[in-house]
């Protein structure tokens, strides 16, 4: 079955026979087929689906990712998610405060200086901040805090949209998405529960600035999402806040003060910049000492260069008010793209973050369409398991001029029969 996974022959989501009925093809005992197809799940070949059988595991467990399109330089670029390079502090004041002195081999992986600012910021907005540790971006910290829980073949409930780096990640850790379909407040607790009921061993989602929809999780949306998680003490749940202070709205977690595991992961590439490969990454003891354990065994630790620069960075006396300022021009460059289509009848969503994600009946068409009249935009096809289409549009540096045209472009591409109510 191995060769023929390699081979193409037993293709992504084809079905394997029962146990007995391959046992009675090759005259084998049941308890052989089933071993073997254990050994296919541990080595993310196969996953086990309860009463549907066993697939073959619906991408490789390892493949190259998908490169984003380059934009060309005559289109104006609202699709590759950046931050404004504006709003991101200059690095030479803080380059130019850190020690000359080398790092060596036996100190410890992370700074206390860092550790410290860490805390701090996630305790201001009533994170736990107990166990921290310092990890390479946001993706890099998911991807540890999934392999210290879970093995391949396992469920894990995602948003559907969602960030389509996470998806492919659990493709690669041979993990199975479970999707949980949401709306401006964030994951509707009833696909929640449906997802969670149907065997999702973790939950990651993200609690404000979500990519690509903008939601963000109400108090009231967060409550019942708590409540839903009462019913599953082992979960593991796992939150991406990728956008820290500039999302826009407050923080808020569903993720501690539970039994079961727990960890949020906040990158600085949103405010920082995306070149400072760094995030802070709070949980419970056990998740984050599973965490340290395995980057000790590997990288070792984030440069030490890096922590230090970030913790310059977070230290320094103006760098509050200009996170506020940068996340008060991100709200008005993303309510002004969401005034200008609400205007010509063109439903959008965005309660935060530096997207607008505006349903489409098909994407192809109005991406097209989009570039002909000089825009880039992401399809939203990469984001999607069983949602419907949409583009996304990165408001990030969107100027509110650029926007009334924008929205005019994309209103003429949408003739009344093919909009779409809100999702």
């Amino acid at each position: 079955m191995e060769e023929a996974i390699a081979r193409g022959g037993l293709a992504p989501g084809a079905g394997l026979p029962t146990v007995r009925a391959l046992a009675a093809r090759l005259r084998v005992s049941p308890s052989t087929v089933a071993a073997s197809y254990r050994l296919l799940q541990a080595r993310g070949l196969a996953t086990g689906r309860g009463r549907r059988g066993t697939r073959v595991a619906p991408r490789p467990p390892v493949r190259a990712p998908r490169p984003d399109p380059r934009v060309p330089s005559r289109l104006r670029d609202v699709a590759t998610g950046n931050p404004d390079p504006a709003f991101l502090p200059p690095l030479g004041p803080a380059l130019r405060s850190l020690s000359p002195t080398p790092s060596l081999y036996g100190e410890p992986a992370h700074r206390p200086a860092l550790l410290e600012a860490a805390a701090r910021q996630l305790a201001a907005d009533r994170i736990p901040a107990e166990a921290v540790a310092v990890v390479a971006g946001a993706m890099d910290g998911i991807e540890r805090v999934l392999q210290a829980h879970l093995r391949p073949g396992d469920r894990v409930a995602v948003e559907d949209p969602g960030y389509s780096g996470v998806l492919d990640l659990l493709g690669a850790l041979a993990l199975v998405p479970e999707p949980v379909a949401l709306d401006d407040e964030g994951v509707r607790p009833e696909p929640l529960a449906a997802a969670l009921r149907n065997g999702a061993r973790a939950l990651v989602l993200t609690p404000r600035a979500q990519n690509p929809t903008g939601a963000a999780l109400s108090p009231a949306r967060a409550r019942r999402v708590r409540g839903v998680l009462e019913g599953f003490p082992d979960l593991l749940v796992l939150e991406d806040d990728h956008a820290g202070p500039v999302a826009g709205v407050p923080a808020l977690t569903v993720g501690h003060g539970r039994r079961g595991p727990w960890a949020v992961v906040r990158s600085v590439s949103k405010w920082l910049g995306p070149d400072l490969r760094l995030a802070f990454l709070a949980g419970d003891p056990t998740t984050v000492a599973r965490v340290e354990g395995r980057q000790a065994l590997g990288s070792g630790w984030v440069s030490h260069l890096l922590q230090d620069l970030v913790a310059a960075l977070c230290s320094d006396p103006g760098s509050d008010e200009a996170l506020s300022r940068a996340a008060r021009a991100y709200r008005e460059r993303r309510d002004a793209l969401l005034s200008a289509l609400g205007r010509r009848g063109v439903a959008a969503h965005a309660r935060s973050g530096l997207n607008v994600w505006v349903p489409v009946a098909e994407e192809g068409p109005v991406v097209a369409g989009l570039a002909a009249a000089g825009w880039a935009v992401r399809g939203g096809e990469r984001y999607r398991l069983r949602s419907s289409p949409a583009i996304r549009v990165t408001t990030a540096a969107l100027l509110p001029s650029e926007a009334e045209r924008l929205a005019g472009d994309l209103a003429g591409l949408l003739r009344p029969g093919r909009r779409t109510a809100p999702a």
